[in-house]
């Protein structure tokens, strides 16, 4: 399922969390874990320290990569370190990439407000450039993280960019012997009471309850034991929270179409939405193109 997974650190408290899932995952699947540091080229971290001259962030990097290495060796994990230089989430994600990597493993703080839609966070930022599939781990004091997986959540809507997650979930769950949850939300939020408003979201519910029945017949195909079918009517995000906590989800998996720019952080997205609100670890994965 899972060979080559990159664990991104940077020293905070946050990273702890996502290294130690990582790890659970890495032994569930017997894979290597790669712990990365990026020194921040923004920053000026060039200094001289008697006749040599050093990068300060790079010296500190590989004091954080060691300790992080040293505990996964200890848990029987293979694992490397490595840092870089770069912006940290372009670098992330080029190295995830070019590395032959299968997951990056982040966390996230999960902050809410304006500036967290302008600012962003490494980790949205690198959700947003990735190719390889992005998991995120909420360090929030509500979280709920546990390995491994029962009931894995896969919202779709039957568009390209929900289906990207499909597979990926499906086989995840397979492999872990979870139930897997089919769920489209129809947004009819904005429509009116006349007979047009209707008939329009008659057929978003049809094209809802046709997205189910396909990631149901994927999972199937998969060997998925258990699944269950849902349309739910509702704001999409709220409600795809609402089914995480009322059917004790553990992960959800959807999604995204990983465009970058402005629009994409001020306007978010439904997968940016779950990201920063979960309170279960979040799987992206990137629509091909």
């Amino acid at each position: 399922m899972f060979e080559n997974i990159l664990v991104p650190v940077d020293g905070s408290e946050g990273a702890d969390a996502a290294v130690g899932h990582a790890a659970d995952i890495a032994e569930r699947f017997d894979a290597a874990v790669r712990v990365l540091f990026v020194a921040n080229t923004k920053r000026d971290s060039v200094t001289t320290v008697g006749t040599e001259v050093v990068d300060a962030l790079e010296q500190k990097g590989e004091q954080i990569v060691e300790p992080v290495a040293a505990d996964l060796r200890e848990r029987g994990v293979d694992c490397e370190t490595e840092v870089v230089q770069g912006a940290p989430a372009t670098a992330i994600a080029d190295y995830a990439e070019s590395e032959g990597m299968d997951l990056v493993v982040m966390p996230t703080r999960g902050r809410e407000g304006l500036s967290r839609l302008l600012l962003g966070s490494v980790t949205e930022k690198t959700l947003r450039l990735s190719e390889v599939p992005v998991l995120t781990i909420r360090t929030h004091e509500d979280a709920r993280t546990s390995f491994p997986y029962e009931d894995v959540l896969v919202p779709t809507d039957g568009s390209e960019a929900a289906r990207a997650a499909v597979d990926q979930a499906v086989d995840l769950a397979a492999a872990l012997d979870a139930t897997v949850h089919a769920v489209s939300v129809v947004d009819d939020t904005s429509l009116g009471l006349d007979v047009r408003s209707v008939s329009a979201s008659e057929d978003l519910e049809d094209r809802a309850e046709e997205a189910v029945a396909d990631v149901a017949a994927r999972a199937e195909e998969a060997g998925v034991e258990s699944v269950t079918e849902e349309v739910l009517r509702g704001r999409v995000h709220r409600r795809i929270l609402g089914y995480v906590d009322d059917n004790d989800v553990d992960l959800v998996a959807v999604g995204t179409t990983g465009r970058g720019g402005t629009d994409r952080v001020l306007l978010g997205s439904v997968a940016e939405r779950l990201v920063r609100s979960s309170p279960v670890p979040v799987l992206t994965v990137r629509r091909q193109t």
